[in-house]
């Protein structure tokens, strides 16, 4: 009688393919732990990742800066600007002052920061000192300096009609002061001489009629 047929082999096989299986799952698993599921890395030349400021980042633009308009520079003889005549004719006694330099805040303004004129004259017999400014600033300054008289001085109508001449005056401490705004021109009269705007109405007349066209 034959003897029955072995079936190891059969199990053999299935142990096999079982261990064939598990190695290839081992594999997937392993796979999916690997580089390709981690967070990619920044790269340097990105800047949004590295956090370096862009070309187009606004703060990384120069910030522009405010351009101040010059004046235009006013010069004119003092004996020009005043006449011989016209200062005899306001007060005899009252001559060029020697060695005169801005003295008044307003006047040192117009002379240095608005680059214009400066004139003195000297009262032979009191000894007070008459100075008279002219300048020619920018549109933008010379708006300013008219505010500036509109808010701290009176206006004058009699030194001219607006809105071809602006006048002011004020009387602060000793020093009465006239400002006279026309065109392009900013005007400054200041003596310790001139309480009432009254006081220095001729010599303004002669310095705006001195003035040249604008």
């Amino acid at each position: 009688m034959p003897r029955p047929a072995l079936r190891r082999p059969a199990r053999s096989l299935r142990s096999a393919v079982g261990s064939t299986l598990l190695v290839v799952a081992s594999a997937v698993l392993l796979s999916g732990c690997g580089p390709a599921g981690a967070d990619p890395t920044p790269s340097a030349s990105d800047p949004a990742q590295s956090g370096s400021p862009a070309a187009s980042d606004p703060a990384a633009s120069p910030e522009p800066t405010e351009t101040v308009e010059p004046p235009t520079p006013f010069a004119i003889a003092c004996d020009a600007l005043v006449t011989p005549d016209q200062l005899y004719a306001f007060n005899p006694n009252v001559g060029a002052a020697p060695d005169y330099e801005p003295q008044a805040d307003t006047v040192v303004a117009v002379a240095t920061d608005a680059a214009g004129t400066a004139c003195g004259y000297l009262n032979q017999t009191s000894g007070a000192l008459i100075e008279v400014a002219v300048a020619t600033p920018s549109a933008t300054a010379l708006e300013t300096a008219a505010n500036d008289a509109a808010a701290s001085s009176t206006a004058v109508p009699t030194y001219g009609t607006p809105p071809e001449v602006t006048g002011f005056f004020d009387h602060s401490g000793s020093h009465g002061q006239v400002q006279v705004f026309t065109g392009p021109y900013w005007v400054v009269v200041d003596s310790t001489e001139f309480f009432e705007p009254g006081d220095a109405q001729r010599l303004v007349d002669s310095v705006l009629s001195n003035l040249p066209a604008s």
